[in-house]
């Protein structure tokens, strides 16, 4: 298996940047349609346990839109020959100080192009901000 074939890399890569640009906007049409639409696809969030598709939407609908904007840290996209890849990365918000969150993300290239399968998002506190 090829690890990081360059130009399904970028694919990935830009399909990752289009979900911050969602995420952070509050485009829940785009998030909605970045996520595999599965009874399988599982989001762990900060306070919440997600299994199905239908639970994420359903989530991404109630959800606030203030306080969304983040600075992205260490981010690593890696591919597993064509259809596979993970996505990771540490995040800040200003409204969190001494707080730092992580995400990570399995995604599947489907014929609609490439979807989250699997999530996880959590802060803990800042390991540089503890002295």
């Amino acid at each position: 298996m090829e690890i990081d074939i360059p130009e399904v890399k970028a694919e990935l890569e830009a399909a990752f940047a289009r979900y911050e640009t969602a995420l952070v906007t509050n485009d829940v049409e785009v998030l909605d349609g970045l996520f595999h639409a599965a009874p399988t696809t599982i989001r762990y969030g900060g306070g919440e346990n997600l299994y199905g598709y239908a639970e994420i939407q359903a989530f991404r609908a109630g959800r606030s839109p203030a306080g969304l904007a983040r600075a992205l840290e260490r981010t690593v996209v890696t591919t597993y020959g064509r259809d596979f890849g993970t996505a990771s990365t540490l995040f800040r918000r200003d409204n969190a100080p001494g707080k730092i969150g992580r995400q990570m993300q399995t995604w599947i290239r489907t014929p609609a192009g490439w979807r989250v399968v699997a999530a996880h998002v959590s802060v803990i506190a800042d390991p540089e901000a503890v002295s």
